[in-house]
């Protein structure tokens, strides 16, 4: 996981103690707490499409090199027929 997951992880558990904190002391209903809530919920979210992109970011990385390693390959069976001609 990247550097803005990881922010975005702690970010999550800040706000989870600051949400669970406020509804121990104004109740689950109080405004403060709905809206912490909000906000973890959009924190989540964040991290979850981040999470997502990292994972195309890493496919396009590996079909990027399985390219190169294609041509690589291609280009040392190309140069050992032509060695041997």
């Amino acid at each position: 996981m990247g550097e803005k997951g990881q922010k975005i992880l702690t970010q999550i558990q800040e706000k989870r103690e600051r949400m669970i904190d406020s509804a121990k002391k104004h109740g689950y209903t109080s405004e403060y707490t709905i809206r912490c809530s909000e906000e973890l919920d959009q924190l989540i979210f964040e991290y979850q499409q981040q999470k997502q992109s990292d994972k195309k970011q890493k496919k396009k990385i590996k079909f990027s090199l399985k390219l190169l390693i294609t041509a690589w390959r291609e280009k040392l069976i190309e140069g050992k027929y032509q060695a041997h001609s």
